[in-house]
């Protein structure tokens, strides 16, 4: 989204001013370059592909473990199996070892942790409810 505002109105160094905003993105997780963590409360969810609205830099990413309610890691999606998320979109699938299919933890309760470096989280949710 972007916003002109009109800057020395009436004055000879009138000129216009372009800000822009991310699309739903007007606050976020932030990680430096030397790292962060977001651990989320016990959710439950529908849907079979977990969806991230972000941002890293170059050298950034953002890997994704899913964990018990008591913090255990779900074998298929611990830290190791996480595929680094890179870019900067508003509606990317995480993926894992085995791909990104979540539809067999849907109706559990469950545990994000977010391992961030250099990178800003925005949003996540679930999609593709299966009937």
């Amino acid at each position: 989204m972007s916003l002109y505002v009109n800057q020395d109105y009436a004055q000879p160094t009138a000129h216009l001013r372009r800000y822009s905003l991310r699309l739903d993105g007007f606050a976020s997780v932030r990680a430096p370059y030397g790292g962060g963590e977001l651990l989320t409360r016990p959710l439950t969810f529908a849907g079979d592909r977990l969806l991230v609205n972000f941002s890293t830099s170059a050298v950034g990413g953002i890997r994704v473990e899913v964990q018990d309610a008591a913090g255990k890691p779900v074998p298929g999606f611990a830290l190791a199996d996480a595929v680094e998320t890179i870019g900067n979109e508003i509606d990317r699938v995480v993926r894992w070892k085995s791909g990104p299919d979540v539809g067999k933890l849907a109706g559990r309760a469950v545990r994000l942790q977010f391992v961030m470096k250099d990178a800003d989280l925005v949003a996540l949710r679930y999609a593709g409810a299966k009937p």
